[in-house]
């Protein structure tokens, strides 16, 4: 019997499918309102508009695509780490067909128009209920798993799948907290400065325990398995763990300065936001000291390239965030398109590349195979890393060309540029270009759902091989 038999894979795969599913409809939907902000005649009434298909981009991509692949990633990962079969199988498998029907109504009352009209939080109640049940169970299937484990020791992985499960618990239920006026219709119970306040303590969050705490317990586990090479520092790993939860809970309010909220918050928001580049970095410092003695494995091992160019640009991002938290820089380029472009190396380098190699590493162990082509992963690589650096610099160029612009002023005091129009026309190259990063980058995610899928279609032909050279060799 095969080592991984004691394990429960069922729900695994079904989520990795979906993740791969609606990871496509995300990027599809990021290309066509990318073409809707210099094409006009893109926008089609009233459900294919800029205005319904942004948070159906936003929402695809975190709920749809990120969340099923934590899901499928955390579900193989406790079980490993916990040397113990998962808790309760069916559970996961309910919650699995329960999650597709939530993203599904979610997807549609979007495109329909019903929005809360906050960032990452546009659901109405409804749908926030089935999300917080669809977390519910989640968390049941891995605390108990946690808790009946076989091993002693806690490796820093099930600290970051923990803290990603309580964090996002804690943000989401508390900034949904709402009164209900109809069936499809509802109105938070903040108001004003402190409604803002709240939802970027939670927008901000939803970045801290998605895209990164998600991420690093992928990179944890993958590295040292990739390189065969032990972590470089456990010590340093739990030191930036509970750095980095602690610290990142105070650095919403980044997002909101030169606004009405108090200047004490703000300021404290970006004292944290400076100081998180320490734990950040301790992880960077992690992955990087683990490849000492192993660089040549980024030449021959494409695991390792998806999971070291994904923690440089965790890094990247973690100076840039901060740096752009200060008042100074913030005044140039707040409301840019330098803040798409740095969240955007983090979306499409950080997170994606991380997930890849977390998918690539799962999916031929949950098969019992290998994967399909390591020459597809190889162009997989190239083309995301290629396609999100366009996009990345494409932006980061436009949003200081932007910031300068709209604060350009002649001798005498007045605007250079009084009119808006004279500071949007020149986004319009940038934009075509940021476009094509994002062809390029999805042609890449193209490339490694086919190799995903051709890996599973091979499975059971592979396994039927072994099982008769087993006989055989009896």
């Amino acid at each position: 019997m095969r080592q991984d038999a004691q394990y429960d894979y069922r729900a695994i795969k079904g989520f990795a499918i979906s993740s791969l599913f609606w990871g496509i409809v995300g990027l599809v939907v990021g290309l066509l309102i990318s073409l809707q902000l210099v094409y006009p005649s893109f926008n089609v009434p009233p459900w294919f508009t800029y205005g319904r298909l942004r948070p159906v981009h936003t929402n695809a991509v975190i709920y749809g695509f990120t969340v099923p692949a934590a899901f499928s990633l955390f579900f193989f990962l406790v079980q490993r780490l916990s040397r113990t079969r998962l808790a309760f199988p069916g559970l996961a498998r309910v919650t699995l067909y329960f999650f597709n029907i939530v993203i599904v109504l979610a997807a549609l009352s979007l495109f329909a128009g019903m929005n809360q009209s906050k960032e990452y939080s546009e659901l109405e109640w409804p749908l926030d209920i089935g999300v917080v049940i669809l977390w519910v169970m989640f968390s049941i299937n891995i605390i108990g798993t946690i808790m009946k484990r076989k091993e002693e020791q806690m490796y820093v992985s099930l600290w970051y799948i923990l803290a990603t499960i309580v964090g996002v618990a804690i943000v989401y239920i508390g900034n949904n907290i709402s009164v209900p006026v109809s069936l499809f219709k509802s109105y938070p119970i903040y108001a004003g400065a402190n409604d803002a306040n709240v939802q970027w303590w939670f927008g901000h969050n939803a970045v801290a325990f998605v895209f990164t705490t998600l991420p690093l317990a992928v990179f944890y586990y993958i590295l040292p398995k990739a390189t065969q090479a032990p972590l470089y520092s456990h010590r340093l790993s739990i030191i930036g763990f509970w750095a980095l939860v602690f610290a990142y809970l105070w650095t919403g309010a980044h997002h909101l300065i030169y606004t009405p909220l108090p200047d004490w918050i703000q300021t404290v928001a970006i004292a944290f936001s400076i100081f998180l580049i320490a734990p950040s970095w301790a992880s960077v410092i992690n992955g990087y000291g683990t490849m000492q003695g192993q660089w040549e494995q980024m030449r021959s091992n494409y695991l390792v390239k998806f999971i070291v160019l994904g923690i440089t640009f965790y890094g990247l991002q973690t100076i840039q965030g901060p740096s752009q938290a200060i008042r100074t820089f913030s005044a140039l380029i707040h409301y840019t398109d330098w803040v798409p472009g740095h969240v955007h190396m983090g979306t499409m380098g950080w997170l994606t590349m991380t997930l890849s190699a977390g998918m690539y590493y799962m999916v031929p162990r949950i098969y019992n195979t290998e994967v399909y082509s390591i020459k597809l992963a190889n162009l997989h690589f190239w083309l995301v890393l290629v396609g999100q650096l366009i996009y990345s610099v494409t932006m980061w160029t436009t949003g200081i060309r932007q910031g300068a612009m709209w604060q350009a002023m002649d001798h005498d005091g007045s605007l250079v540029y009084p009119n808006f129009i004279q500071t949007l026309a020149p986004n319009y190259p940038f934009w075509n270009m940021r476009t094509v990063g994002g062809v390029i980058f999805f042609a890449g995610f193209l490339v490694f759902v086919f190799n995903i899928y051709k890996t599973i279609k091979n499975a059971p032909a592979l396994e039927k091989i072994q099982e008769r050279d087993v006989a055989q060799t009896a």
